[in-house]
C-alpha cells in the first residue's frame, strides 16, 4: 500500500492534497450533521421555555415554526444573525420579558393559523 501512496505523492501531489482536503471537509460536514440530528431528535429540546440567551432561529427550531414569523414579529431586518434575545431586547429598547411575549404570541399566532410540521 505504502508504494501506491508514495507514487500517488510523488506523481500527483496536487491531486492527492485536493482530495484529502475534501474528504476532511466532508468529514467535517458529515459529523455537524449528525449532531445537529441527535440534538434536535432529543424531545427535550422541543418547545423548550424561550430564555434570554436563545436567538430567534434557535427558538424557531425548537418551537417548529419558520424563522420569518419571529423575524416579523420582531421586525428584525434579514441581515441580523445570531443575536439573543437579550441583545435584541437592548437594541429594541425593550426589556427582554417584552421581546419573549411578542415571541410567544408571534408562535401561538402562527400555530393558529398553520398545522404543525413535525409530527
Amino acid at each position: 500500500m505504502r508504494p501506491v501512496l508514495r507514487t500517488l505523492w510523488n506523481d500527483h501531489k496536487a491531486l492527492l492534497a485536493g482530495f484529502v482536503l475534501a474528504l476532511a471537509v466532508m468529514l467535517f460536514f458529515g459529523v455537524r450533521s449528525v449532531m445537529f440530528w441527535l440534538y434536535w431528535s432529543d424531545p427535550a429540546h422541543h418547545e423548550e421555555p424561550i430564555a434570554i440567551w436563545m436567538t430567534p432561529g434557535y427558538v424557531a427550531q425548537s418551537w417548529d415554526v419558520p424563522i420569518p414569523v419571529i423575524r416579523d414579529a420582531l421586525d428584525m431586518p434579514p441581515e441580523t444573525r445570531r443575536m439573543t434575545i437579550r441583545a435584541l431586547a437592548e437594541e429594541l429598547g425593550l426589556p427582554p420579558e417584552e421581546v419573549m411575549r411578542q415571541i410567544e404570541d408571534a408562535i401561538a399566532m402562527h400555530r393558529a393559523t398553520e398545522p404543525a410540521r413535525r409530527p
